[in-house]
């Protein structure tokens, strides 16, 4: 052997003694010696090594070099199916040896299309060809651009990161084909940086499963193995979600509801659960906060890690998918909640992933959330963009959620959000707007809507920026929904003042009906407004404790009145008096008291009420969906409007927003007949006052507020009441 090749082995020895050889397959499994195919073996700390090829008999390789164990002789290898018996101390191990599967990986297309890349990158059960067997495995293919060495750790070699060594590919991507890997295998990754430098070890971007603390380690799953049942969901008619009732119960998976011991509900528990109690409340869709996983639970998800991987604290991937398919047999959509924001520098995740700032900017400007305390995403490379917009695709494909709901938006399409003059740089024309973050929503928009065309994307974007939910070919963002966050905002500011002050805020309420049409909006009372001193809905109202619950249910009529989609968080619908706490249950012991009974008894028959009446929700975002029939009552607090539907269904709604009931309430209407009473939130059924209103009215050749017919009706104190015109 000439002195040259000694000189390579031993430096492809040493790089592999120190878990740094990037190539594999140049130098291990069978190759070609001065014209003899010969196989060599890498089995740092074994004692001996044998080759097993079906009935033949064993053939002892030699030590090369500490851990490389050569078979030299006249066989050809290249193209034979081969195990290997490893004597580790006395113990025997028959392994397939992965080096000798070559041509392993997938196209440009495969590894650069969103839609095609969550079933190519990260861990993949493939079936391969070899000497005319199939060898079933897992295939690992990891995007580490910068990396100088990667090899695949975990029990399989004690995490010894000098075992199994990836092979450099094209396109930055690493990869190995584990032959006869089980499922539920736990690994990671150890990676050498540019330099040659120690990496802490990573979790999986891909990765699809993911142990909890202390480990945070990746699993292998396969996603072909559960057998859904919701076909006659996923196969329903395509239809125009904005000309839909959209009811939205917003969810916090690990304080809903918890087990006698305090331990989480998990998936499954959650199906058998609270499904049941959503179809009894009438709630059309339930919207998950953040179930990627994520390493902090106080986070609420809202700082994840794993993308692509349902949070193990509450089960398996194929518990998460039972739940959504118990959702789907009973009618119930699915909305997760989406973080291309942010992610957290927790060190096995993707912060300095191969050793540079391969997911973010490295200038804090760009890069650094100072609000968060995480990394931003940098949208301004393809490849990151690429594993977003996948990311968004993979969850509607492999786990049939019906929407997605994103969260900060405002941050990701500014430059300067929360920032200071001199703490954000400008795009290339000099403004604040971020070009790359448009573009990304743009097209993951699209994305979504061309591969599932009955989902919907909903923004939860704080500003004005224009546009938010036109389609991308208007110039729009093509989002289906935008969160009403100014309606949030005013409507809670005026409900909380003393009904006594509420004439000088009249403005407040109706305020939001200026640019109500603006946006396909979704009215949200969100868990934003429940904590960090906040209190809870119910406790934001003045007065006692009847006033505070009346309120609360005058104020619930009056959003189920509003054009637009309804969130409420859980909680709310039963009067919640406590802020959430996100270490515990729900207050359900409250359900012992009337007056909640009476709260959560209104919102079941609000949703249905809503669902029932085309007049509520077919023109949510249509202008001709809403007239005011009276605004500028100040003095007395009241509110009225019309909805209205296509095909010309009108529905009163009047609200009272004072504890002063009025006998005889006159109201212009526009059309001549009778009026029939559809619910009444000071119903004694809802613990209401028992102030007894009229179930049917006629209208009266008596002018008001400018038209030549009205109503008189009987106002409860603080409450609302939905009249429908019946002709």
């Amino acid at each position: 052997m000439n002195n040259s090749k000694i000189s390579k082995e031993t430096k492809a020895f040493n790089q592999l003694a120190q878990a740094a050889f990037p190539e594999p397959f140049s130098f291990l499994g069978p190759y070609n010696d001065e014209d003899k195919v010969a196989l060599r073996v890498w089995m740092p700390g074994a004692d001996k090594v044998e080759l097993v090829v079906g009935g033949e008999p064993r053939v002892e390789l030699e030590r090369e070099f500490d851990g490389v164990f050569v078979l030299r002789d006249d066989r050809d290898l290249r193209f034979t199916h081969y195990k290997l018996a490893v004597d580790w101390a006395g113990t025997e191990q028959i392994v397939d040896d992965p080096y000798q599967y070559h041509g392993l990986y997938a196209s440009y297309e495969d590894l650069h299309t969103p839609v095609n890349m969550f079933h190519h990158m990260g861990a993949q059960f493939v079936t391969l060809e070899r000497d005319g067997e199939q060898v079933s495995g897992i295939r690992f293919l990891v995007y580490a651009p910068h990396a100088s060495a990667v090899s695949l750790i975990g029990e399989f070699n004690h995490w010894d990161g000098r075992r199994t060594p990836m092979q450099r590919l094209d396109y930055g991507i690493w990869g190995i084909f584990m032959p006869d890997m089980p499922e539920g295998t736990s690994y990671k990754y150890e990676l050498k940086g540019p330099h040659g430098e120690g990496l802490p070890h990573k979790a999986d971007p891909w990765g699809f499963h993911a142990e909890q603390y202390p480990s945070f380690a990746s699993v292998t799953y396969d996603h072909d193995r559960y057998n859904w049942n919701d076909d006659a969901w996923r196969n329903r008619p395509v239809t125009t979600k904005t000309k839909e009732a959209l009811s939205f119960y917003e969810l916090h998976a690990g304080s809903w509801k918890r087990n006698e011991d305090g331990s989480f509900m998990s998936y499954r528990q959650m199906a058998e659960e609270l499904v049941p109690y959503l179809k009894d409340m009438g709630y059309t869709h339930v919207e998950l906060m953040p179930v990627s996983e994520y390493p902090f639970y106080g986070s609420w998800g809202y700082q994840p890690v794993g993308l692509f991987a349902p949070t193990s604290r509450f089960g398996s991937p194929d518990d998460f998918k039972f739940f959504v398919d118990a959702c789907h047999e009973v009618g119930i959509g699915v909305v997760l909640d989406w973080v291309p924001a942010h992610f957290p520098a927790d060190s096995h995740g993707l912060a300095n992933f191969d050793g540079t700032p391969l997911f973010h900017d490295p200038d804090p400007r760009r890069g650094w959330h100072q609000d968060w305390n995480s990394f931003i995403y940098n949208v301004h490379k393809e490849e990151v963009r690429r594993f977003l917009v996948s990311n968004a695709l993979y969850w509607f494909e492999q786990f049939h959620i019906d929407g997605i709901r994103v969260d900060a938006v405002a941050s990701m399409l500014y430059l300067d959000y929360s920032r200071s003059h001199d703490q954000w740089i400008p795009n290339v024309d000099g403004g604040r707007e971020n070009y790359e973050a448009i573009a990304m929503f743009k097209w993951m928009n699209e994305e979504v809507y061309r591969h599932f065309p009955n989902a919907m994307t909903i923004a939860e974007e704080s500003t004005a920026f224009p546009g938010v939910s036109a389609p991308t070919f208007m110039g729009g963002l093509g989002f289906g929904f935008k969160w009403n966050m100014g309606w949030m905002h005013d409507s809670l500011s005026y409900i909380q003042e003393d009904p006594v002050h509420r004439s000088y805020h009249h403005n407040t309420i109706t305020f939001p009906l200026i640019y109500a049409h603006s946006e396909n909006y979704v009215l949200s009372l969100s868990h934003d407004e429940v904590v960090y001193g906040k209190r809870s809905i119910h406790d934001k109202m003045p007065g006692d404790e009847w006033q505070q619950t009346a309120n609360l249910r005058a104020f619930l009529g009056y959003m189920y009145g509003q054009p637009g989609k309804k969130l409420n968080f859980m909680g709310t619908e039963f009067g919640q008096t406590s802020e959430w706490n996100h270490n515990e249950q729900l207050e359900w012991n409250l359900l012992e008291y009337k007056r909640h009974q009476g709260v959560q008894s209104l919102v079941r028959d609000l949703n249905f009420l809503y669902r029932d009446e085309p007049a509520l929700f077919d023109q949510d975002c249509e202008p001709a969906g809403f007239e005011w029939r009276l605004s500028d009552a100040a003095e007395a607090s009241i509110l009225a409007h019309d909805r209205i539907s296509e095909d010309g269904e009108r529905i009163l709604v009047v609200t009272n927003f004072t504890p002063v009931p009025h006998e005889k309430f006159r109201l212009g209407v526009p059309v001549k007949g009778e009026y029939k009473l559809l619910l009444n939130t000071d119903d004694e059924k809802y613990n209401g006052s028992e102030f007894n209103v009229y179930k049917t009215r006629s209208t009266q050749d008596v002018e008001s507020e400018g038209l030549e017919q009205s109503i008189e009706l009987k106002l409860p104190p603080l409450s609302t009441v939905f009249y429908k015109f019946v002709g």
